[in-house]
């Protein structure tokens, strides 16, 4: 049965690993607790009603291993080229690439807090790191188009005009995004609360800032850039490392959100899409980096994009 735009029930049921479903269970175990399968909360993978969850293993306090390890490689991948990026002092946006990586980074921390099922499924502490991690999300498509648009070079980054907006958006997708997440798993008001029906986990705010938002805000930078290279740089080499970004991010949420489930399946639940889908996402962002770079190379000698 489909609940329409804005439901995370068909994701919750069929995407293993998608930590939005850790903001309607709560919700779900009070109202209507016969909608919960087992196992119990207290082994339970992520999901509601999901067709396969990994569940928690050995003493019942960690799950999702292989994504937990790919997320962690993946942060250390991104620490080094934030070092790589710092050494390049004047280079166009450095510091507002910089900050995007860094939130990349922060992301995969809480996707492994809100994925790797440490904490047991309805408590109040899930419930909070997933809210973050929801706006990290936002946040972080935000910025990706902040950093196009800083490539233009409307304004001098590093600035405080390019600096102001970057953060004053960034942090106002981070708090109304928050916000929902809590609202949505609490209760306090009647704006996010409990959907009607409750299974049909709808929340159309929600929907859009973190399922909907992050694809367009990819799309509109790979537009930006696509202008800078061609138009104002007039090169095409760069084009190549900028497409591929997509590309990768693309395949992975096609990896997570349409093969997950098989990989969950016929792994007996040990893994899932979501490992695939992380690599490649850092991936994407390892693209994007050589790109940056490619673009800011000492060697142009365009006036407008030297260093």
């Amino acid at each position: 049965m489909g609940y329409g735009f804005g439901s995370f029930e068909p994701l919750c049921r069929t995407v293993p690993s998608y930590p939005h479903c850790n903001l309607f269970l709560r919700q779900l175990n009070s109202d209507a607790p016969e909608t919960l399968r087992e196992p119990s909360l207290d082994v339970a993978g992520v999901g509601v009603n999901p067709q396969c969850a990994i569940l928690r293993v050995g003493d019942g306090r960690l799950g999702n291993i292989g994504n937990i390890i790919a997320c962690g490689l993946s942060f250390f991948v991104v620490l080094a080229l934030i070092l790589r990026a710092s050494r390049r002092k004047a280079a166009v946006g450095l510091v507002e690439f910089r900050l995007f990586l860094s939130m990349y980074a922060l992301s995969l921390i809480f996707q492994i807090l809100t994925t790797g099922s440490f904490l047991r499924q309805t408590s109040t502490a899930l419930v909070v790191l997933t809210a973050i991690h929801m706006g990290i999300v936002a946040a972080l498509g935000w910025a990706l188009v902040a950093n196009g648009l800083v490539s233009l070079q409307w304004v001098e980054d590093g600035t405080i005009s390019s600096l102001a907006p970057f953060w004053g958006l960034t942090v106002a997708f981070f708090i109304a995004t928050l916000y929902i997440s809590l609202d949505t798993a609490l209760g306090w008001t009647s704006a996010f609360g409990p959907s009607n029906p409750p299974i049909a986990q709808k929340n159309i705010p929600l929907f859009v800032l973190t399922s909907i938002w992050p694809g367009v805000a990819a799309v509109a930078y790979l537009i930006i850039m696509m202008v800078v290279i061609l138009r104002i740089l007039r090169e095409r080499r760069p084009v190549g490392f900028y497409i591929s970004a997509f590309l990768l991010f693309a395949v992975a949420q096609v990896i997570y959100f349409v093969v997950s489930r098989y990989i969950c399946t016929a792994s007996n639940a040990k893994v899932d899409g979501s490992l695939i889908a992380t690599v490649l996402e850092t991936g994407s962002i390892v693209m994007l980096f050589v790109g940056w770079k490619s673009i800011t190379e000492e060697s142009w000698e365009e006036p407008w994009y030297s260093n």
